[in-house]
Order: C-alpha cells, then sequence, then structure tokens
C-alpha cells in the first residue's frame, strides 16, 4: 500500500510539473503577442480588401472594416504616415493630400500623458520591443499601383481620426472630398466603404451644426444607390436622412420619405434597428402608439445585448412613454437594469406618478425634469400623457368606489370644477377607459359590476399578439438565413437524374453477374 501510494504521489508531482512548465511557457510566449492597433493590422485589413475585389467576395470587405475597430480608434499621427507612406505608390495624387489633413493631428506625446518613471520606462519598454519585432520582419515592397477600396480606406482612416481629435472643420473638409470621389467610382466592392463615408460626412456636419446643409447631396446619393442595387448604402442613406429630418423636428417629411421608399431586406442588422427607432419614433409622434411600441420593442430586441448601451437606453426611454400613452405600465424590473437605473430615473417618477393618477404629482415630475425631457427629445409625448393620469385616476375611482358624487371626483383628480370632472368622466366612459354611468340629476358616477375577464376578447387578443411576435420571428429568421451560392446547380442536377426503378437495378446486377461469369 505504502509503495502505491508513493507512485501515486510521485506521479502527481509530474503532473503538477508538467502543468507548472506548461504555464511557464504561456507566460513566456505572452509578450511575444503583437499589440493591436499597429501597422500590422492596417496591412492585414489592405490584404483582406484587395483579396475581396480580386476574388469578388464583398463579405470580406465588411468583415475587414468590423477588424478596422482596434485601429480607428488608436490610430495616430505616427501610424497614419507610415501606412501612407508604405502603402501608397510614389507620386501617387493622395499622398499629399493625405499628408496635409495627417499634419493637423498632435503628435502622440501630446495624446499620452504619462505620470512618473515608471510609467515612461514601462512605455519605453514597450517601444523597444514593438521596434525589435519591426526590425526581425521583412519590410513589404514598395506599391506600384493601388485599388481605389484601399485608398477609400486610407482616406476614411484620417478621417476618423480627425474626428476622434475634435478636429472637426479638417474632418468635414477631408470627408467632403471623399464623397465626390466616390461618387465618381460605379464598383459594388465600394459599397460597404462607400456607405461608411457617408456616415462620417453626416457625422462631422451634425458635429458642425450644419447637417440640413448636405441634405440634397443624400437624397441625390440615395436615389444612385437605389438605381446601382447598392443595397448598403440605401439602408445607411436612408437612417441618415431621416435623422436630419428628424433633428430639425421635420416629422411630416420623415413620414412621406418612410412611405415612398422601401428598406433593403439584406441590410446589416445594426442599419436595421436605427431603422426601426426612427420610425418608431415617427409612429409616437403621429399617435401611433401601438405600432410605435412593436417597432421600439423590436429594434431593443434586436440591438446588440453586450454592447450599444446608449443605443438600448435611447430607445428604452421612448418606449416607456409609449407604453404610458397606450395606458399601460412598465414592468419594474425595466428601471432596475444596471445600465438603465441611473437614465432612466426621471422615466421611474413619472410611471408612478401616472400609475397613481395623482395630476399634481405629475406637474411636480414633469416641472422638475423639463431639462431632461427636453434633452431626450421625449417632452412633447411627456406633455400628452396629462390625459392619462386623469384616465388612471378615473379607473382606480371606478375600481375602489361603486358610486362617487362628482364633487369628490375633481378634489381627488385636482380638477378645476364639478363640472369639469362631469365632461372627464363622460369622455372616459366613451372612450371605454372605465364602465360607469352618469347620474346627471343627483350628480355622482355609478360604477357597473366588474365581468369575469375571461367572458371577454381580451385574453384571445393577447394570444393573437403573441402568437403574431413569434411568427414575425420566424419569418425574420427564414429571411436572414445563408445558403450555398451553388446549391441550386446540385439540386438541378439531382432533379436531371432521376431515381432509377427496381427493375433497372435487377437488370444492371445481372449483366455484371454475366460479365463477371463470361470472364472466368
Amino acid at each position: 500500500m505504502s509503495g502505491m501510494e508513493v507512485e501515486k504521489g510521485a506521479e502527481k508531482v509530474s503532473a503538477e510539473e508538467k502543468k507548472e512548465e506548461g504555464g511557464a511557457q504561456e507566460v513566456q510566449a505572452a509578450p511575444q503577442e503583437r499589440p493591436r492597433g499597429g501597422i500590422e493590422d492596417v496591412r492585414h485589413i489592405v490584404a483582406m480588401i484587395e483579396k475581396a475585389v480580386a476574388t469578388n467576395q464583398t463579405r470580406l470587405i465588411s468583415r475587414a472594416l468590423r477588424h478596422n475597430t482596434a485601429v480607428r480608434t488608436k490610430a495616430t499621427k505616427v501610424l497614419l504616415t507610415k501606412a501612407s507612406d508604405e502603402l501608397l505608390p510614389d507620386g501617387h495624387e493622395l499622398q499629399a493630400r493625405l499628408m496635409e489633413q495627417i499634419s493637423a493631428l498632435p503628435d502622440p506625446p501630446a495624446d499620452m500623458a504619462l505620470d512618473g518613471g515608471a510609467a515612461e520606462d514601462e512605455a519605453a519598454a514597450a517601444a523597444g520591443e514593438e521596434k525589435k519585432m519591426e526590425e526581425d520582419e521583412a519590410p513589404p515592397a514598395k506599391r506600384t499601383s493601388i485599388i481605389p477600396e484601399v485608398e477609400v480606406y486610407l482616406s476614411l482612416l484620417v478621417v476618423t481620426t480627425l474626428l476622434r481629435h475634435n478636429l472637426v472643420d479638417e474632418a468635414r473638409t477631408a470627408a467632403e472630398a471623399l464623397f465626390l470621389y466616390v461618387g465618381t467610382l460605379n464598383r459594388r466592392s465600394l459599397d460597404p466603404l462607400r456607405a461608411k463615408v457617408y456616415f462620417y460626412l453626416s457625422l462631422a456636419h451634425e458635429q458642425k451644426g450644419s447637417l440640413a446643409a448636405i441634405r440634397p447631396h443624400l437624397m441625390a446619393a440615395h436615389r444612385t444607390a437605389c438605381l446601382q442595387h447598392d443595397e448598403m448604402g440605401q439602408a445607411t442613406l436612408l437612417n441618415l436622412l431621416l435623422r436630419d429630418l428628424l433633428h430639425h423636428n421635420q416629422v411630416e417629411q420623415a413620414y412621406k420619405l418612410v412611405s415612398k421608399t422601401n428598406f433593403p431586406e439584406k441590410a446589416s442588422n445594426n442599419q436595421f434597428c436605427r431603422y426601426l427607432y426612427y420610425t418608431g419614433r415617427i409612429a409616437a409622434i403621429q399617435l401611433e402608439y401601438g405600432d410605435a411600441y412593436n417597432k421600439l420593442l423590436q429594434a431593443i430586441r434586436k440591438a446588440p445585448q453586450n454592447t450599444a448601451v446608449g443605443f438600448r437606453r435611447i430607445v428604452q426611454k421612448l418606449m416607456v412613454i409609449v407604453q404610458l400613452l397606450m395606458g399601460e405600465v412598465p414592468e419594474r424590473t425595466v428601471f432596475n437594469q444596471p445600465e438603465f437605473r441611473g437614465a432612466l430615473a426621471p422615466y421611474l417618477a413619472l410611471t408612478k406618478a401616472v400609475r397613481v393618477g395623482d395630476l399634481m404629482q405629475f406637474n411636480q415630475v414633469l416641472e422638475k425634469f423639463t431639462e431632461t425631457f427636453k434633452l431626450d427629445e421625449t417632452y412633447t409625448l411627456v406633455v400628452r400623457l396629462s390625459h392619462n393620469v386623469v384616465k388612471a385616476g378615473l379607473r382606480r375611482i371606478n375600481v375602489s368606489y361603486s358610486r362617487i358624487s362628482m364633487a369628490d371626483i375633481s378634489r381627488k383628480l385636482h380638477l378645476e370644477s364639478p363640472q369639469s370632472a362631469e365632461l372627464v368622466c363622460a369622455k372616459a366612459i366613451r372612450d371605454g377607459v372605465i364602465d360607469a354611468e352618469l347620474d346627471h340629476e343627483h350628480g355622482w358616477m355609478q360604477s357597473n359590476e366588474l365581468s369575469n375577464v375571461y367572458a371577454t376578447t381580451e385574453p384571445e387578443r393577447a394570444f393573437h399578439k403573441r402568437t403574431e411576435f413569434c411568427l414575425d420571428v420566424h419569418n425574420e429568421a427564414v429571411k436572414a438565413m445563408r445558403y450555398a451560392a451553388d446549391a441550386y446547380k446540385k439540386e438541378k442536377k439531382d432533379e436531371q437524374e432521376p431515381d432509377k426503378t427496381e427493375e433497372e437495378i435487377v437488370q444492371e446486377i445481372e449483366e455484371e453477374l454475366g460479365e463477371e461469369e463470361g470472364g472466368l
């Protein structure tokens, strides 16, 4: 027994030693990983773009743009200068323009303020390791030609870096020049990059406050994108135009634009989420609360759940208002989510006032958070909630009292007079908010007995709503499926070669047996 225990202990020790050695190798290998956002990433992205153009696979350009996030957020003046010198041929006309735009960027030491000697030593060591790794690699040969897609990508990288450093005027000038350049090209491989150009042009003008100035150019670009079947450009431009019109409170024009255009089916999920938000906002302003709620619910469910916190926060604010306007009370879990708790605090106070039906409390909340609602662009919708507050108060009174006088209703709802309370009650009864009768002679409201909800059509409507949502999800999932490019050819070939019958199979077997016997 003791010998077996010793052998097991030795095996355990050797296993631990191997594990420690493996861990040491992993620790040693970790420092050799190259930091993201350097010149190697730019070369990799450019190689993917060139491969996409050579093989006519536009999806590779979309993948390259997804990899570009690390480069875009860390690009510096040194990196852009090196990329321009390395990737552009000597004497290329774009090189002089890019160098002029890059010269407006601050130097890297101005971007990174390192405090203390330890930070400086760490930065110097990291720079030394990176320099050594670059020296070990063979420098790429100088290019003699360049495709337009790479030109647009490098120009976009400069524009995004200028915007990141708040150089709005320089970024706007560069984006306008790039917009004119891509307008002269008709290449399907440029569609993803062209959509990015439209987006950053609109962003630069929005930060400058001159968004309306480019509206005719965006409309013309949208017409061109429709004629060229550029679905990425159509989706991006449609969202930019809706954002512009809603920013300037031109809701009627935005509604006409939505009604006279079709959102492309193959657009990206992010663009579709933006489109659902804009159309939901238009529907809410035009009193179509049911349609608005469905679109906003779709937008927040389709949005990325781990990122896009700002977008989901904006959609959730509008959803709370729309639910209150529909006469529904949002669930408490919506306000308790960590990423929404602070932003939705004013809307939680608003929801409490509407649920209780206290008009005085509602006015206090409205007065306290007026600036917040105006900043969120929901103030006009919040003002409409005063009628819902009165309806909620009447609904609570109808449930609590079998009979109540108009004077008491006026006092509880903080109305001007019993006559005003009578008018409000009459309208609520006509709209189906409460089930009651008015006695004008005695001046009171008589509540009817509550009927069984399962004897009404309410369960049927709820079931139909859920079924409709599930069917919509199924249809969208089917549309989003990808199929092999040559799948139909295989099916066609199988159709041309019908299955053999049993008689033909038996005949072939007999012929083969006869040939074997003859050979023997």
